[in-house]
Order: structure tokens, then sequence, then C-alpha cells
């Protein structure tokens, strides 16, 4: 279960005068009466999800890993960041004797694309084009790319390679992978993109990349129950929206989130579509956006504790790193160094992240909130995706939005396709 400390956030209101609010809109959440009530299949998932297609699931992933180097996993937003950022987090930046997991369809940029396909060319392959309506732009144009070389290098056996998840009927990809010979997987009607990672959308490549997703779907529905209670001070992921709400209020329009493992900047990622997507809309919302400390304090740290007071700060701490090392000592002591030899890196982090905290919250009077994770296994990712989809869902409701669409997006789609020349 992940917890909460709002003791840092300096909160105006008292969030126990949401009570009431909190209990309507909970209850819409649960009745599918709330605004874009078609879109909320991810609440119960972790009891509703298609066991047989689970186990095909299993067992597709278990068929890439023996037969490829790499799963190229073609999609954008909400089809590929879920899944990149439970690879990362779960597997780490260098994961020894696992495949490796390459992205595409997530740009237009020539030169990418083009290094993908020249490293593709002297190693064994699988893909995983993952779009409900399948002429997703950037995906369809990558994976036409893609289709062309699979069948090239394998011939009549590429179609065992390529995995296809997409709508159960409908779009262009579904005919095609029948056709084809694709095996399917279904993106779920009532699951929007932002919140598929805990469907054959993610579970697929999470599954590849060697990682335990009925741990996962654990963490999910354990969180079902941990983030379910409509009473504040038993519910840590209804009381962070609360508080999101709150700091709007004293106008604090950008929220930084901000972690301390690289394996978790994917995280970050996944994180602000979420949260973006989620509630910025109707004029209203809070800006997301993230750092890796410590890194990110040598360049926008400036910023946080001496700028204009515009923003502040979710930290997401994780108790029990991956792997931790100990600091070495040297008779030399060249570096002077030693005050350090014995000791935990990862206690060094923390102690970076406490000094972090002082300064931002006492001198550069920055509010901030602390969430913390117990580690860093798929345990932990399945149980994070209920929190914060709780938590997202909840703070756009309060604020008198679909947390469920993204009209805005749409707008940047009709202007390309019109000077791309798209009848």
């Amino acid at each position: 279960m992940l917890t909460l400390d709002l003791s840092h956030a300096f909160l105006k209101e008292d969030f126990h005068d949401y009570r009431e609010d909190v209990a309507k809109l909970d209850e819409a959440l649960r009745n599918k009466t709330c605004k874009g009530s078609d879109f909320t299949g991810w609440m119960t998932w972790a009891n509703d999800y298609d066991k047989e297609e689970f186990a095909r699931i299993k067992k597709a992933a278990e068929k890439i890993r023996n037969e490829s180097d790499v799963l190229v996993v073609c999609g954008i937003g909400g089809s590929y960041l879920g899944a990149r950022a439970a690879i990362e987090m779960i597997n780490g930046l260098y994961p020894a004797k696992q495949i490796e997991v390459i992205y595409m369809g997530n740009t237009f940029s020539s030169t990418y694309i083009a290094q993908v396909m020249e490293y593709l060319k002297d190693r064994e392959v699988s893909v995983n084009v993952i779009s409900k309506s399948g002429t997703t732009t950037e995906t369809a144009l990558a994976f036409r790319i893609l289709k062309q070389f699979m069948e090239d290098k394998y011939g009549d056996q590429a179609a065992g390679r390529i995995y296809a998840t997409t709508d159960k009927a409908r779009g262009a990809l579904k005919p095609m992978a029948d056709e084809e010979g694709y095996e399917t997987f279904v993106i779920p009607d009532d699951i929007g993109g932002r919140f598929s990672v805990i469907t054959p959308v993610g579970l697929l490549p999470i599954a590849a990349a060697g990682i335990d997703i009925d741990a996962l779907m654990q963490g999910l529905h354990d969180g079902m129950g941990e983030y379910g209670d409509t009473d504040l001070d038993k519910n840590p992921a209804y009381r962070y929206a609360v508080a999101r709400r709150i700091l709007q209020h004293q106008g604090y329009d950008v929220e930084l989130f901000v972690n301390y493992e690289p394996q978790m900047a994917m995280v970050s990622e996944w994180w602000k579509q979420l949260f973006g997507e989620s509630e910025g809309k109707d004029g209203l919302g809070i800006l997301p956006d993230s750092v890796n400390y410590s890194t990110d304090l040598h360049s926008l740290g400036q910023f946080v504790q001496d700028g204009k007071k515009v923003l502040f700060e979710t930290n997401l701490y994780v108790e029990q790193p991956m792997i931790d090392i100990t600091f070495p000592g040297d008779d030399k002591n060249a570096d002077k160094m030693n005050y350090l030899a014995g000791k935990s890196v990862d206690w060094a982090n923390k102690m970076a992240a406490k000094g972090t905290l002082m300064a931002h919250e006492e001198t550069g009077g920055v509010p901030n909130i602390i969430i913390t994770m117990p580690s860093m296994t798929s345990y932990d990712f399945g149980n994070m995706c209920m929190f914060f989809f709780k938590a997202i869902a909840m703070t756009t409701l309060l604020n008198g939005s679909n947390p469920f669409n993204q009209p805005g997006v749409e707008v940047y789609k009709k202007n390309m396709f019109r000077l791309l020349g798209k009848e």
C-alpha cells in the first residue's frame, strides 16, 4: 500500500471539509453515473479480466522470449507508456538476461525510425502492435514499415511473430490481423488508453520482459480495497486528490512529480499523460511536470528553490531499492569522500531526499506532498496504478470535469491530416 504525508504541504483548508463531495463522487463512480462513466472499467478490472486471455498472454510472452532477442512495441500514448514505465521500474534500466524492448509508433522522427530498423536487421524480432482504431497515424506509419520488414525477414513465418492488441471487432487493425493470422488481444471498450496498462495493452509486453503479471494484478486487486474507502482518513488516494484541489485554490497551478530513481523516469512520463489528459480541460487543471532528483537539482533545482512560487512538489519515495551497494573506502582519500565509506549508497540517496525536502519546504516555501511506495516490484506497480487511477478520477471530478475523455487531443490531428493531404 502507498502511504501519504501531507504535513509538508502547507494546506490552508482542512481536507475533511471535502468529505461530502468525495462521498457523492465516489458513489457516482461506483454506480457509473459520473461524467465519462462508460470508461470506468478499470475500477473492477482486477476481478473482471478475461482469465482465458490472461493465460494466452503468458503463453505468447514465453514464446516471444524463447524466439526473439528484441520485442518491438508499436504504439503511442497509453499504448506504450504504461508498459515502458512498468518494465523499466521493475527490471531496471540495464537488466541482465532479459529480452530487449524497443518502442516505435510513438514519433514521426525519420532518424529514429531509420536507426531502429537498421538496428533490427541482425536480430531476432517479435512485434506487438497496439492500436484500438488501427489508424493512429504515428503507429500505423511505423507498423507498415515493420510489417514489410518482418515479411522480408521471415517470409511465411512473420505472422507468428506479430501480435496485435486492438478492438475486439471494430477498426482497421482487427480485420488486418485476422486476415494475416496474427494472434490478437483485446483492448476493453470501457477502459481508456491512459488507464490501459493493466489490460493486454500493457500486460503482453510486460510479461514478455519477464515480469510476473500475476503479482501485478494482485497489487491492483489489493488496491481496490486499500483505496476504496470514502473516509478520507483511511484513503490516501482520495486525500491526495483533495490536497491537489486545495493547493490549486492556493494558487499553485503546476505539480512537479519528483522521484529519486532513474528507472522511475518513465513512471513520471506515464503519470504526466494520466494526469494531464484527465484533468487538463474546461480551462481547468494543474500542469503536470516531472524531475529526477538529485540529477535535476543541478538544473531545475534553482528555480524550485528561488523561482516564482507557481508549483508544488509531489515526491514519490521508494523505501527499498531494487539493488543496493556499499560505498568503498580509499586509503589516499584524495576526493575527501571517506566520510561515506562503508555506508549504503541508497542511504545517501535518502539523505539527499531529506535534505532537499528541508531546503524546498523550510527555505524555499514550496509545498511538498510525499507518497511512499514499499519497493519497485510488479506488485507495487499494480498497486500504484490503482492509487493514481482513483486519485485522478476523484480530483478531476472535484473540478467538475470528465476524467475519461480527451477532446483537445483531436484538434492537432485534424490540422495534421489536412496538411498531410489525408482524404
